[in-house]
């Protein structure tokens, strides 16, 4: 006698693609495009080097919760860049640093790990999700070593952990570009740079063109 098969395991995106979005899915007609992303693109469980390399460079970020009974919050959390960390290959991690003291994410947590992390980069034009469960952790030293940003003077108050379930990459769709003054700072230099030569060729020739007095 043999076992009977295992089910099949669910796909990652899941965890946003409840019965509920799969019926409207269906009934907008995208349903079958979705099941195939399933298996020829499924959400990505663990952070890839593409992933790590592009926090490297982001500074802000939209943080999800909700309380016991569902009611949604999201807060806005920046910093240096950098500052969401890679911990290990199923965790971010970031400095809480002191806020307005409302700690209505903290007062969330408490009742309901169920989180969400949205990323919009403007000047690339990309969007990362992640899905996952997040626990906040105080009194940790080595951990708040890890986390902190050196030149960043910011009070740390605790660290949040952020266990990724799951995470995929949106579409540019409807995103316009903009750019942070660290990244629009060197072709503004370079800008002033060439005004200068400018005016100094401008000078040099106003000079040539002077008459010469005896």
């Amino acid at each position: 006698m043999t076992d009977a098969a295992s089910p099949p395991a669910a796909p990652p995106s899941d965890v946003a693609f409840t019965p509920s979005v799969k019926a409207a899915q269906t009934r907008m007609g995208s349903r079958a495009a979705m099941a195939r992303m399933e298996t020829e693109r499924p959400w990505r469980t663990e952070v890839s080097d593409d992933l790590a390399v592009f926090l490297e460079a982001i500074d802000t970020f939209f943080f999800a919760t909700a309380s016991a009974d569902g009611q949604p919050y999201i807060q806005h959390r920046g910093g240096p860049a950098g500052f969401l960390k890679v911990i290990d290959g199923r965790t971010l991690g970031f400095a809480d640093f002191r806020g307005n003291r409302q700690y209505i994410t903290l007062g969330n947590l408490a009742e309901n790990a169920r989180c969400h992390i949205f990323i919009l980069h403007f000047a690339s034009r990309q969007r990362i999700k992640l899905w996952g469960r997040a626990r906040v952790v105080e009194d940790d030293v080595d951990l708040m070593g890890r986390l902190a940003m050196p030149d960043y003077k910011a009070v740390i108050e605790r660290a949040i952990l952020f266990d990724i379930e799951a995470w995929d990459v949106n579409c540019p769709q409807h995103i316009t570009t903009r750019y942070s003054e660290a990244e629009i700072a060197p072709a503004v230099d370079q800008l002033a740079a060439r005004i200068k030569e400018l005016e100094a060729e401008v000078a040099r020739l106003t000079a040539a063109a002077q008459p010469q007095r005896e």
